[in-house]
């Protein structure tokens, strides 16, 4: 699979007849959205699409589909009723995070698992650490816990996890994956004991005294940098076979959600490259684009170590570098301008979380570098600190490098204030929201993190509507699943998970706005709007069909829309009769791959 494919046109416009009008498929009777960017909820929609060698080359009356494209090998699809949209487009996510998040033990809470306490915590532990895979790895590991949603409200502790395990190491990652839980094994194994100070952009927490002093025995919860060893180190530790399957794992998982183009965020260059030689065994089904870690790729002394591109080898190119400059604002470690409503325990008054990268003039070199090299940049800014650290580089170099259509994008964006939209929209910043912490952890933003106020406008999507500029929204998986009917609604609805309480009804946005941020916003995102993003002529045979239209159920019922079908240059990759736990075949890290924090 490389990138356009010949004979599309950039516009996406229509192209000269085949050599014979025949179409490998037509689609009619059901609702089908184009997304196209300047599509309206009220426009007339299409009777009929149909597909031939990949591409769309017809959308709209369907006499006039059947009497040009139909032959006698067409295959004439009825909808019967159901919807048909562009093939889903993740603005951010890691591939990989997503096939660990399929391997290790799911330490989820309701609705995507069933952990409600540290009990029902360690249980899980134990009943992975018996299974093939947990029976053959080094460590036994965890993802997802969530301190918000555990009885006891808080992490668990070293004490904790030896009720698990005294003689292997034991790894809880929290639902954030910015901070996790390990036993005194694990301690040992990262060799963390009270005299160890806490590295920059990082805090192991103590039993006893301040946790961001490195005095006082370790209670086993890590912070960001001080938590980034202990992901790597147990990870690494996986069974060969499983490091084998995570690309498989991502790709399926993908699929089963209807993303027909994925992201690898924030890779190591090995892992890049671990990426590229799994692509040249077996070409990868959706299409997957890739950024390095930023800190590396600037370091690097190559003169291009990322190797950017717009075309694509066997479904997968680099595209530029990810930044990180805080932490997570539900783990209460992003960087904020003022105080936590409540903060952790032991942290001084006035706590407001801390910067990865506490010298400005670092994030300055690397956006920088990043714009010389042409690597589009993408930088991880969940508090508003942090984005106003990021703003003021990007301004800096934007203006030491001249104009530039570079779409530099801002990740999570959650705690962007009002005039923090205004600086993206006059640098060109694309705001890209985690639009499901809404639901996840509203009601932890209002009572504990932030407070009502402030929590009414995380991931404000309507400001940026408001001012008419691009905005995309994703999963950041494996923080959550790659769920995009869980993108659709929580920007609809921002109904939070527990207290179902409106969060900030103000920024809700309309159905169409939140299935364009998924489609043809995020191929803008990736400088890709002309091939991928909206149901037009010319354009990949990318789409998904949906148990039912987003656009015309009422907005409490898009949780409930199911993904039917999900198709790739017009091959179906995933139906909902099959098992999406099934790997893709063929496709496997080469097993150096080794799994590098997010996200």
């Amino acid at each position: 699979m490389s990138g356009q494919p010949a004979g599309t046109t950039d516009g996406g416009g229509a192209q000269g007849a085949a050599p014979y009008d025949e179409a490998d498929v037509i689609f009619h009777g059901g609702e089908i959205v184009t997304a196209a960017a300047d599509s309206q909820e009220t426009d007339p929609r299409p009777e009929a699409v149909a597909l031939k060698d990949g591409l769309i080359v017809h959308v709209g009356d369907h006499q006039e589909a059947v009497d040009r494209w139909r032959g006698p090998r067409t295959q004439v699809r009825d909808l019967a009723g159901r919807a048909l949209l562009p093939g889903f487009i993740d603005a951010h996510g890691h591939l990989g995070g997503i096939g660990l998040q399929a391997t290790l033990a799911n330490l989820l809470a309701d609705p995507d698992g069933d952990v409600t306490d540290i009990a029902s915590l360690q249980e899980k532990l134990r009943a992975w650490a018996k299974s093939p895979v947990g029976a053959a790895s080094q460590w036994i590991i965890g993802f997802g816990y969530d301190d918000a949603m555990l009885a006891e409200g808080r992490h668990p502790t070293r004490e904790d996890l030896d009720k698990v395990s005294t003689t292997r190491p034991v790894l809880a990652i929290h639902q954030s994956f910015h901070l996790g839980a390990v036993n005194g094994r694990g301690l040992r194994e990262l060799g963390y004991t009270r005299a160890t100070a806490d590295p920059d952009g990082g805090v192991i927490r103590r039993r006893t005294g301040p946790i961001a002093r490195p005095f006082g025995e370790p209670n086993g919860v890590l912070e960001e940098t001080a938590f980034n060893p202990a992901s790597e180190k147990a990870t690494a530790g996986l069974p060969l076979t499983a490091l084998a399957a995570l690309f498989s794992k991502g790709v399926a998982s993908a699929a089963s959600f209807g993303f027909t183009t994925v992201q690898e965020g924030g890779a190591t260059l090995k892992n890049l490259k671990a990426l590229r030689d799994a692509a040249a065994l077996v070409p990868f089904k959706i299409d997957v684009v890739a950024y390095a870690r930023a800190d590396e790729a600037t370091a690097s002394p190559e003169e291009d170590p990322v190797g950017a591109s717009q075309d694509y080898e066997r479904g997968v190119r680099a595209a530029g570098v990810k930044m990180y400059l805080d932490g997570s604002p539900q783990g209460r470690t992003a960087w904020l301008t003022e105080p936590y409503k409540e903060r952790p325990e032991g942290t001084p008054e006035g706590y407001r979380g801390y910067p990865t990268v506490e010298d400005p003039k670092v994030v300055l070199d690397q956006v920088r570098t990043a714009y010389a090299k042409g690597w589009q940049v993408l930088a991880h800014v969940n508090g508003d600190a942090a984005i106003d650290q990021f703003v003021e580089a990007v301004a800096t170099a934007a203006e030491e490098a001249g104009p530039g259509d570079r779409r530099t994008v801002a990740i999570h964006a959650q705690t962007a204030r009002e005039d923090q939209i205004d600086d993206f929209a006059r640098l060109g910043v694309i705001p890209s929201f985690f639009s499901m912490h809404t639901y996840y952890w509203g009601d932890w933003y209002r009572k504990t993190v932030l407070g009502e106020e402030r929590a009414a406008t995380i991931s404000p999507a309507q400001w940026a509507v408001d001012r008419q500029m691009v905005y995309t929204s994703h999963h950041d998986a494996p923080v959550a699943l790659p769920n995009s009917i869980a993108i659709l609604s929580s920007q609809v609805t921002r109904r939070t998970r527990t207290d179902q309480v409106v969060l900030g009804p103000e920024q809700c946005v309309s159905a169409l706005d939140a299935v364009k941020s998924v489609t043809i916003h995020a191929a803008h995102q990736y400088f890709e709007q002309d091939r991928k993003g909206s149901i037009e002529v010319g354009k990949l045979a990318d789409l998904v069909i949906l148990s039912a239209n987003p656009l015309t159920v009422p907005p409490e019922e898009i949780k409930d829309i199911k993904v039917a079908e999900t198709i790739k240059r017009g091959t179906t990759i995933h139906t909902a009769d099959a098992n999406s736990d099934d790997p893709e075949p063929g496709i496997e890290a080469p097993t150096d791959y080794q799994w590098h924090g997010c996200c």
